[in-house]
């Protein structure tokens, strides 16, 4: 439940527990989240256990970056020693759906991206459907052509100058080679 105790109707997951970390219940999470402040602010969050269907709400106490590692470690309450930060490992951190940090202009949430129906702008042809945005020196939409292939396009304003969340539509302007499978 929210704080005003209407129920959570969808998740999103921000991090999995990967290992404890020393022997005071801290333990490392691998992020999936481009929010840092979801670790290292304390405050409530939510756990999935494996096997089990709801959530539970939890206190982070306090988070820190591991350079380097790309991982952060917390503390959640009640996890005191190593066996209680063992118990963790495999879990899932979550924050309900609408717990969305505002984006500028032309930043997007990568679970609005996925799913989103992908055009040739010039021609108006239909590729595919985006599955995944994967994080590299530059992001990458990479999308399920309808030809059953798939194609990593980077995901730069020259290349994909249009992005509509309300149409759940993109149109890329393809650089040259780019469609050659």
């Amino acid at each position: 439940m929210k704080e005003d105790d209407s129920p959570v109707t969808e998740w999103l997951p921000i991090g999995k527990i990967v290992a404890p970390q020393g022997m005071r219940g801290e333990v490392r999470v691998y992020p999936n989240t481009d929010f840092p402040e979801r670790f290292v602010e304390p405050g409530k969050r939510w756990l999935q256990r494996p096997g089990q269907s709801e959530p539970e709400a939890i206190a982070l106490e306090r988070g820190r970056f591991l350079p380097g590692k790309g991982l952060y470690v917390i503390k959640i309450e009640g996890s005191d020693d190593r066996s209680a930060a063992e118990a963790l490992r495999d879990c899932i951190l979550l924050v309900p759906d609408d717990d969305r940090p505002s984006l500028d202009e032309d930043e997007y949430h990568v679970l609005d991206l996925i799913g989103m129906d992908v055009f040739v702008r010039p021609t108006g042809d239909r590729l595919g459907v985006v599955s995944d945005v994967i994080t590299a020196a530059n992001d990458l939409l990479e999308v399920n052509l309808d030809t059953g292939k798939k194609l990593l396009v980077p995901f730069a304003k020259a290349i994909v100058p249009i992005v509509d969340i309300e149409g759940d539509r993109i149109e890329i302007d393809p650089p040259p080679g780019l469609l050659d499978l």
